[in-house]
């Protein structure tokens, strides 16, 4: 069976010519025969995308209509061909809306066409390019300081396959008396447009300081800094799709992970990956990485920092040393018409010397069991005096009595478990003496009496895990196939569209090819030795803004960070421009901000709406009515989403006025990396003694058009 080439384009930017499917351009063309001419070739690209698709879904049945074949290598060379038609499949139609994108006419009068996927026409020349391949590049990098050779750059906006809107910049005057230059500026026009609660990708809008930040090498650690609104998040998300676009094999095969604050954040940025065209990253929020824990609670400051701080690593480690609450405290053993016990004295040193030997408990059954034979032979011995030690261990150590009492005495520690016990005060005090004060193990003791777990918890929870120690798992097989009784591999259709969600990669999945981290400026300590886990050779993305920081200690955290990250060429880059906020907003959260922040960093906001940033302070009686009326004036005057940002304190009550699917109510660490058309801000000071000047001002960058601030008196 041959494969015909998928249609990804793989082409040095020399070998890539789209000119033959355009008409020259015209300077007198109107927009509506612009957009007739895009229209004309986006037709021709769906119609191409139509016959390869049409072609992989013939290969695919062909391939599984050969059932007959008898040698293995036949049925193993048949189903990578139905694996192969399933995912081109699957690219073709994870990518047709807004398929094509983008337009370049070069100096030499040459045309580019840029897309989210690469399709070649019936000669096997390029028709569309993919927007990560090189010859894409110019789309992004190009400015009227460096052209790159590029003329004009033009936007192409669709809805389904029809084009709807085209926007273009002239980067070379010259060539004004040869190229129509048609609308007031794609970006302009994406950032005026609404938010519907998802974030969306950027693939037509990507800037030049943004495209160098995605293309940076995977190897290694890269560094994405910048204020508010900069788009690091969805340059993030892009670099993950180019990675893979760059290197699959490598990326695919062992995976990225994608880590971000909260359960709110990875929803909000659920369907970037998917609308490129990219399925296998693992997304999971710092409450998701521990298998079975979906943790959304947010812990009192002053409790959060503890938990997050390295002084948890000695008070864990005596913890998992303590003995169990249930476990008995004496043994009594009867040998040649004798009865041997071992009191409470004797099995505590007895659990000591275990630990001397293997500190990891759920590793040390078989060094408990002999420990207590030494401690039962040394009250043996002096009564026995002929007594055999190898045919006294034989005797004993194969009693069902013994082995009873060494599984409730040594049993298998669930991390869980282990960390509940430090929701007792005694028990923690013990663990935590010389490290923590009286209060501070009072107010973590009661988190920890809580019904369900904090997102804090879920990086001590992991740690427990590797103290405890990680039982080796026998590795699992590929499901196969068989007919006639004999086995083979699983299909494409099998693997590709069956298989459950992340089965291959659950949340302690320890060989990642590369990590993301998104606000990473949160990450206390411990959160940093559980992503190091997960990424002990791969190469990093490291996303944040040390203003937005929430963590107290932030010198301790980028220790932590730069233990976790495997050493390697660091690449930085410094995102300047805020496409998030309108002028009134920023100035207004900048001014709030600069007297309380130091070192803090101010993009440039791009646009301005002429809205002013209101601000109100009421009674504390009035407080829900005035927020009730912001609300609706907020809906009436946004198309979008409109988000109130208050203390968790204040949710139960604030709670009556989210009665539109366009209205969320979220705490402030939950609004980090998310946005709404509208936002209004309740008790911004309450904010700010509780997390931090750094996450009130998270709490005013959120708008992209307007902001009310309502305080109480």
């Amino acid at each position: 069976m041959s494969q015909e080439p998928g249609p990804a384009d793989a082409r040095p930017a020399e070998d890539v010519d789209t000119s033959h499917a355009v008409p020259d351009p015209d300077p007198s063309s109107t927009p509506e025969q612009e957009i007739a001419i895009e229209q004309a070739f986006v037709d021709r690209v769906y119609g191409r995308v139509d016959v390869l698709r049409g072609e992989a879904e013939g290969n695919r049945e062909s391939g599984y209509a050969h059932l007959a074949a008898t040698v293995p290598g036949a049925r193993y060379e048949r189903d990578v061909f139905v694996y192969q038609a399933a995912r081109r499949i699957a690219d073709l139609d994870s990518q047709h809306e807004g398929l094509v994108f983008g337009r370049l006419d070069f100096d030499d009068g040459k045309v580019r066409h840029i897309g989210r996927l690469g399709v070649r026409d019936e000669e096997y020349r390029t028709l569309l390019v993919d927007w990560r391949a090189p010859a894409a590049a110019p789309f992004y990098r190009a400015t009227a300081v460096d052209r790159q050779e590029v003329a004009r750059r033009r936007v192409i906006r669709s809805f389904g396959r029809s084009v709807e809107e085209i926007s273009d910049d002239l980067l070379n005057e010259d060539a004004a008396d040869r190229l129509p230059v048609i609308g007031d500026g794609a970006l302009m026009a994406a950032l005026g447009r609404k938010r519907t609660g998802r974030m969306r990708d950027i693939v037509a809008t990507i800037q030049a300081e943004q495209d160098a930040a995605i293309r940076a090498p995977g190897r290694g650690a890269t560094i994405i800094t910048g204020g508010p609104g900069t788009g690091k998040t969805v340059v993030a998300l892009h670099r993950a799709a180019y990675l893979l676009y760059q290197d699959r094999s490598r990326y695919e095969a062992a995976g990225i992970l994608v880590v971000g604050p909260s359960a709110v954040f990875m929803k909000y940025i659920g369907r970037v990956l998917p609308s490129l065209g990219e399925e296998t990253a693992a997304l999971y929020s710092l409450g998701e990485l521990y298998a079975g824990v979906e943790a959304t609670r947010q812990d009192l400051p002053q409790v959060a920092a503890v938990k997050g701080g390295t002084v948890m690593l000695p008070i864990l480690r005596r913890l998992v040393r303590q003995t169990p609450p249930d476990a008995p405290d004496e043994l009594r053993m009867v040998y040649r018409g004798d009865v041997f016990r071992l009191d409470a004295a004797d099995l505590a040193a007895a659990r000591a010397r275990v630990f001397e030997k293997e500190p990891r408990p759920n590793l040390a059954k078989t060094e408990a069991g002999r420990a207590l034979l030494i401690a039962l032979w040394r009250k043996i011995k002096p009564v026995i005096p002929d007594a055999e030690p190898a045919k006294f261990s034989r005797d004993v150590g194969s009693r069902g009595e013994f082995l009873t009492f060494l599984d409730h005495w040594w049993p298998d520690l669930d991390p869980a478990e282990v960390l509940g016990w430090a929701g007792d005060p005694r028990r923690l005090a013990s663990a935590a003496e010389g490290h923590l004060k009286h209060e501070s193990v009072e107010a973590v003791a009661a988190s920890l009496r809580e019904t369900d777990f904090s997102i804090p918890d879920v990086a001590l929870l992991d740690e427990l895990r590797i103290l405890l120690g990680v039982k080796p798992q026998p590795r699992g097989r590929d499901r196969i196939r068989s007919w006639d009784g004999i086995q083979e591999v699983s299909t494409a259709q099998d693997r590709f569209y069956d298989r459950p969600e992340r089965q291959a990669r659950d949340a302690f999945y320890e060989d990642y090819a590369h990590v993301i981290v998104d606000e990473a400026q949160d990450l206390s300590p411990m959160q940093w030795r559980m992503l190091s886990r997960r990424g002990r050779a791969a190469g990093w993305t490291i996303v944040g803004d040390e203003a937005q920081s929430s963590w107290p200690r932030p010198k301790e955290s980028a220790d932590a960070r730069r233990r976790a990250v495997p050493r390697g060429k660091i690449h930085e880059f410094h995102l300047t421009k805020n496409y998030r906020n309108s002028m009134e907003v920023f100035e207004y959260a900048a001014e709030w901000a600069k007297p309380r922040l130091r070192n803090i960093d101010l993009p440039e906001a791009v646009r301005e709406t002429g809205i002013p940033v209101e601000s109100k302070s009421v009674d504390a009686d009035a407080l829900l009515p005035e927020l009730a009326s912001a609300v609706a004036e907020a809906l009436g005057a946004v198309e979008g989403t409109v988000g109130v940002i208050a203390p968790y304190a204040r949710h139960a009550e604030l709670a009556a006025v989210v009665t539109d699917d366009r209205v969320t109510l979220v705490g402030p660490l939950e609004s980090k990396g998310l946005e709404w058309d509208a936002v209004i801000a309740v008790d911004l000071d309450a904010v700010a003694a509780a997390h931090g000047a750094g996450v009130a001002y998270v709490v005013l960058t959120r708008a992209t058009q307007r902001l009310k601030r309502i305080d109480p008196l």
